[in-house]
């Protein structure tokens, strides 16, 4: 379902930076072989020698029985490029 975003949400820095944040981090995501869709994802702020960056963790919905395997790709905000990609144990 396709909806219009009004001007002031446009205006939401932290909303367009996080839009473009996980835009980004999801287009690796799939790149490395995750199943996005399939996959429950967080977002954080992380503090990386001093820089703000984005921190997208997909880990799979049926986690049960499983151990780690978790996807973790860091984010500069900035200009949404990808600082770090982490896989988990």
């Amino acid at each position: 379902m396709a909806a219009t975003l009004s001007a002031d949400v446009l205006q939401d820095d932290i909303a367009v930076s996080l839009a473009r944040a996980i835009a980004s981090a999801n287009k690796r995501a799939r790149e490395l072989g995750v199943d996005v869709l399939q996959s429950i994802i967080s977002i954080t702020q992380h503090s990386l020698n001093g820089d703000l960056l984005w921190r997208v963790n997909y880990g799979p919905k049926d986690y049960v029985g499983r151990r780690g395997g978790d996807l973790i790709i860091e984010v500069d905000p900035s200009d949404a490029s990808i600082k770090q990609v982490l896989w988990g144990q």
